[in-house]
C-alpha cells in the first residue's frame, strides 16, 4: 500500500527485512531440532546461530535471486556466505521451499491479526464512550431513508459496538484458524524430515502444527482469514455510510470534527465535507478486493502449485496494511464526532408529530376499530401532514372518527417521546452486557 494510507507498525511486518528474519528462524530452529534427531552435527545447528543478530542485505539477495530465479535458495546462499559454506552445509537439510514461504506467511499473518485484534479493541472502546454519552439522545430513526419512529443516538453507537464485537470475534477466530505451520517436505510426506521437526519449529514460532499438509498449507484457511477482513471492512463502511449521511447539509446531526486551517474545498470556502468517512468507504472496497482472490486461491493442482503466491505477495500486506490504517482512521472519526441533538430534534419535528402514527394506530386497534380502519383513519391525516404541512395532532383532534373513539388526552399520550426509550437500559445491558 502506498504510504498515505499505512501506519508504520503493520508496514513492518511485511518488509522484506522482517520476512527474511522470519525465513532465517524457520531454518534455525529446524537446524536445532534436526542436531537433537542426529540428523545433522550439534556444531553445525549452533553456527547457524551465528546470524541471530545480523541484519541480512536485502539487496545482496535480491543480486543473487536476479540469478538464482529463486528468492529462497538465494536467501540461503546468502545465509552461507554469512555463516560459511561448511556451517550452512546442513541448513534446509529435508525441508522444501513451501516449508519456509508458507510458514513465513502465516506468521506474518497472525502479527497482523495482533494488530488488528487491538485495533478493532480501541474502536470498541471508542463507540462504546459515545454510546453512552448519547444514551437517551433522541433522534429519528429512518427506514429507505424515510423518518420512521425515534430511537436515540446511543442505540446508533451501540449497534455499531455489537456490531464491531462480532468482528473481533471473528478476528480472533481467523487468528487461531491461520496459526499453523508446516515443515513436511516435499509433497507433504515427511520421507526426507521427521515430523518432530515441524512440532519444534512450530512451538518456538507460536504456531499449531498444520494436521495435513500437501507441499502447501491448505489454502481454505487464507480464504477465510481474508474473508474475515472483508467482513470487517464491510462494517466499517456501514458506521461510515451513517456518519456520511447524519453530515449532509439537510440532515446535520452530525459531522466529522474540522479542524482549525481545514479546508473543504479548492473553489467553495464554505465547504465542510465528510472526506474521512468517504475515504473509509473507498478503504472498504481495496480489502474487500482481496476475498475473491483468496478464495479462488484454495483449489490447486495436487500436491502445488504457485497460481496462489503472486495473489498473496499482494493482497497480504495490502488487506492487512489497509485495514488497520481503516481501523485507526475509523477510531478517530468516532472519537471526535461532533454531534448536534438540536438538530436530531428539529429533523423528527420537520413533520409536525408523523413519527407517533403507529401508536394511534395501535391505541385505535385497542380501542374496537378494525386494523383496516384504523390504518385508514391514520394514514389520511397523516397524508395532510406530508402534502399540506398540517400538524398531526391537530388533524386528529380535527378528525370526527378519531374523536368518537379517543379523547384529546388520549390522542396527546401517544405523542410522548419517552415512549420510544423506556427499553434503552434492556439493549444497552444486552449490548455491553451489563
Amino acid at each position: 500500500m502506498i504510504p498515505r494510507y499505512s501506519r508504520p507498525e503493520m508496514v513492518a511486518i511485511w518488509s522484506p527485512e522482517s520476512k527474511f528474519r522470519i525465513w532465517y528462524d524457520i531454518e534455525a530452529h529446524a537446524c536445532d531440532a534436526q542436531a537433537d534427531l542426529g540428523v545433522i552435527p550439534k556444531e553445525s545447528a549452533a553456527a547457524v546461530w551465528k546470524a541471530k543478530d545480523v541484519e541480512f542485505d536485502v539487496a545482496r539477495i535480491d543480486e543473487i535471486e536476479a540469478v538464482t530465479k529463486h528468492d529462497v535458495i538465494a536467501f540461503l546462499t546468502h545465509l552461507a556466505e554469512i555463516i560459511g559454506n561448511e556451517e550452512a552445509r546442513f541448513v534446509h537439510q529435508g525441508m522444501t521451499s513451501s516449508d519456509v514461504l508458507d510458514t513465513c506467511f502465516n506468521v506474518q499473518l497472525v502479527k497482523a491479526a495482533d494488530l488488528l485484534i487491538a485495533d478493532t479493541e480501541k474502536l470498541l472502546a471508542a463507540l462504546k464512550r459515545r454510546a453512552e454519552e448519547h444514551k437517551y439522545t433522541i433522534r429519528i430513526g429512518r427506514s429507505h431513508g424515510i423518518h420512521a419512529e425515534p430511537t436515540t443516538m446511543g442505540l446508533t453507537f451501540a449497534r455499531f459496538y455489537a456490531e464491531m464485537d462480532r468482528n473481533l470475534n471473528r478476528l480472533k477466530k481467523a487468528r487461531k484458524e491461520i496459526a499453523t505451520g508446516a515443515i513436511s517436505g516435499a509433497v507433504g510426506t515427511f520421507a526426507n524430515i521427521d515430523p518432530a521437526v515441524e512440532e519444534h519449529v512450530c512451538a518456538k514460532l507460536g504456531l499449531e502444527i498444520e494436521p495435513i499438509s500437501t507441499q502447501v498449507i491448505p489454502r481454505d484457511r487464507h480464504a477465510a482469514f481474508f474473508a474475515a477482513l472483508g467482513v470487517v471492512a464491510s462494517s466499517i463502511e456501514n458506521v461510515s455510510t451513517e456518519i456520511r449521511h447524519m453530515q449532509r447539509t439537510e440532515v446535520l446531526e452530525a459531522e466529522e470534527f474540522f479542524s482549525k486551517g481545514q479546508k473543504g474545498s479548492s473553489a467553495m470556502p464554505h465547504k465542510r465535507n465528510p472526506v474521512l468517512t468517504e475515504n473509509l468507504t473507498g478503504l472498504a472496497r481495496l480489502v474487500r478486493m482481496a476475498v475473491v482472490p483468496a478464495m479462488e486461491n484454495v483449489a490447486l493442482w495436487h500436491e502445488r502449485d504457485i497460481s496462489h503466491s503472486s495473489v498473496e505477495r499482494n493482497i497480504g500486506p495490502d488487506a492487512t496494511i489497509t485495514l488497520d490504517f481503516a481501523l485507526a482512521r475509523l477510531t478517530m472519526v468516532i472519537e471526535n464526532l461532533v454531534i448536534y441533538p438540536d438538530n436530531m430534534i428539529a429533523n423528527m419535528n420537520k413533520f409536525s408529530g408523523l413519527v407517533h402514527s403507529q401508536r394511534v394506530l395501535l391505541a385505535l386497534t385497542q380501542k374496537g376499530v378494525s386494523r383496516e380502519d384504523s390504518y385508514k383513519l391514520v394514514q389520511r391525516n397523516a397524508m395532510r401532514v406530508w402534502e399540506q404541512g398540517a400538524d398531526f395532532m391537530t388533524e386528529l383532534k380535527n378528525d370526527a372518527d378519531v374523536m368518537a373513539v379517543m379523547s384529546e388526552a388520549e390522542i396527546e399520550e401517544k405523542f410522548d417521546l419517552e415512549y420510544h426509550t423506556k427499553h434503552v437500559d434492556t439493549i444497552f445491558g444486552r449490548v455491553f452486557k451489563g
